[in-house]
């Protein structure tokens, strides 16, 4: 099966974050206008895409105050809250997307926070590290040890992750969880190459994984 290459519009030009296939890939799917609701949002970036660059409307949600500071800098409307304690403050089907944008990992409550996302959101995106990328499995193969790159950025002592996925886990966790992926994307690495539908033996090659998804009708 040859590699398809997933449209990337935005992907030329030198804007803050466009340098990145997460947020590329984001950008290519949100539609024009939309309301996005950012789960851990950081320092607000990709909201800040979107809003210039979609026109869209909407919400970032985060834990860390220094990281909200940022965010109402860039003028940004951010609530401070915990993920795993849900999304009360938001009115079912709410937002057209809903994003959890490299978070999954770092959160103790995986099957509610993504419960909530698809009760506030018509549409969720979804995007981690893959952990059986080969380039981990080799690292612990011929040196024993947590690897310490872009696909896990930390000692394994200091690390924000509590759940280690993979691409093949989280497939069988949304079909546990009666949730249907509508579109899958794929890439080695965040900040070089560029987003793919197609590839061959994602488990083992894809350092990240992208999946648009939404309740099973």
């Amino acid at each position: 099966m040859n590699e398809e290459q997933a449209p990337a519009r935005a992907g030329s030009e030198n804007n803050e974050g466009l340098q990145r296939n997460d947020f590329r890939t984001v950008l290519d799917l949100v539609e024009p206008g939309s309301r996005v609701l950012d789960l851990g949002c950081g320092d607000g970036t990709l909201l800040q895409l979107l809003r210039a660059r979609k026109q869209a409307s909407g919400y970032g949600v985060e834990m860390d105050q220094r990281l909200i500071m940022e965010c109402i800098a860039r003028g940004l409307s951010v609530f401070q809250g915990n993920l795993d304690e849900g999304l009360r403050d938001f009115e079912d089907q709410s937002f057209d997307y809903v994003i959890l944008n490299q978070t999954l990992p770092a959160v103790h409550r995986p099957a509610y926070v993504l419960d909530e996302m698809l009760r506030v959101g018509k549409m969720g995106i979804v995007s981690f590290p893959n952990f059986a990328c080969w380039r981990v499995r080799w690292h612990l193969l011929t040196r024993g040890r947590m690897p310490v790159d872009e696909i896990i950025p930390y000692e394994w002592y200091d690390t924000p992750n509590i759940h280690h996925l993979t691409v093949v886990d989280f497939e069988e966790f949304c079909r546990k969880q009666g949730v249907a992926i509508r579109r899958a994307f794929y890439f080695r690495q965040l900040s070089r190459g560029h987003a793919v539908t197609r590839m061959l033996r994602p488990n083992l090659r894809a350092g990240y994984a992208l999946f648009v998804i939404a309740r099973e009708p």
